[in-house]
């Protein structure tokens, strides 16, 4: 008798036996498309990048003003970087070309192609990975840098425990987790946790508070948390003041 079980004509699901199990039933809440952490994310979010011309923000190929302002100011430095939800490449190919050994993650194998691209033309060394970040064996780290623009965001509250879980195993003891997503009151769903379920979709992203964020990433410190600077056209950075930008450091001492 298998998971899936027959009694008379009744078939009884019963796939739920550990806590990825947990995690995955509780993905199909959400309606297919961007809120949801599964294939069919992966499907949406091809469709979002095929039109490398479309007039969206962060296409550009510019670094987050953010970024360069941890690297300018010394707050983190040179070392093993893990860019989650890579998108087009633009931060992972920046750090390479400051010296970061660089992985880079995306769950659509378009956004990959585009980011491979980008890297090629700069000549920036960059080990691209598409698929889900939280369920591949070698992303091992340790990491000193886990970059994450715009990834976060587009969790549903329960991926969140796979996002902690992730920077527990990988980031090193004195490592940095960089986070920028949306700002409550600018840009996201302002829905709370429950109401998230009751609604069954993100509505493109979940807006957090600095209450929030710091509630979530207590087990780190606090080394910055602001709005992104607005970043005009012709600067070289990107910066956008609906996002929120966080910089955490964990603690140098295993354990």
């Amino acid at each position: 008798m298998t998971s899936a079980e027959w009694v008379g004509e009744i078939h009884i699901d019963r796939h739920v036996r550990t806590m990825d199990d947990v995690l995955r039933l509780m993905d199909r809440l959400f309606a297919p498309g961007a809120d949801r952490w599964t294939s069919d994310a992966s499907s949406w979010w091809d469709g979002f990048y095929t039109d490398r011309d479309k007039d969206v923000p962060f296409f550009v190929p510019r670094p987050d003003e953010n970024l360069m302002s941890y690297l300018d100011r010394g707050l983190v430095a040179p070392g093993r970087a893990l860019d989650v939800g890579c998108g087009p490449g633009r931060n992972a190919i920046h750090l390479a070309s400051a010296g970061f050994e660089v992985d880079a993650v995306d769950l659509s194998p378009e956004a990959i192609a585009w980011a491979a691209d980008r890297a090629r033309e700069a000549g920036a060394d960059v080990r691209f990975r598409c698929g889900d970040a939280f369920a591949l064996d070698d992303l091992d780290g340790p990491y000193d840098l886990i970059y994450d623009s715009g990834c976060f965001h587009h969790l549903p509250p329960h991926r969140r425990v796979s996002y902690l879980a992730l920077v527990d195993r990988v980031l090193a003891p004195g490592g940095h987790l960089a986070l920028v997503c949306f700002a409550a009151g600018a840009m996201g769903s302002e829905l709370s946790d429950v109401d998230l379920y009751r609604a069954e979709r993100l509505d493109g992203g979940v807006a957090y508070t600095p209450e929030s964020l710091r509630w979530i990433f207590a087990d780190l410190m606090e080394m910055e948390l602001r709005r992104m600077r607005d970043e005009p056209s012709e600067s070289p950075y990107f910066g956008e003041p609906f996002l929120w930008t966080a910089l955490f450091r964990r603690d140098a001492t295993p354990g």
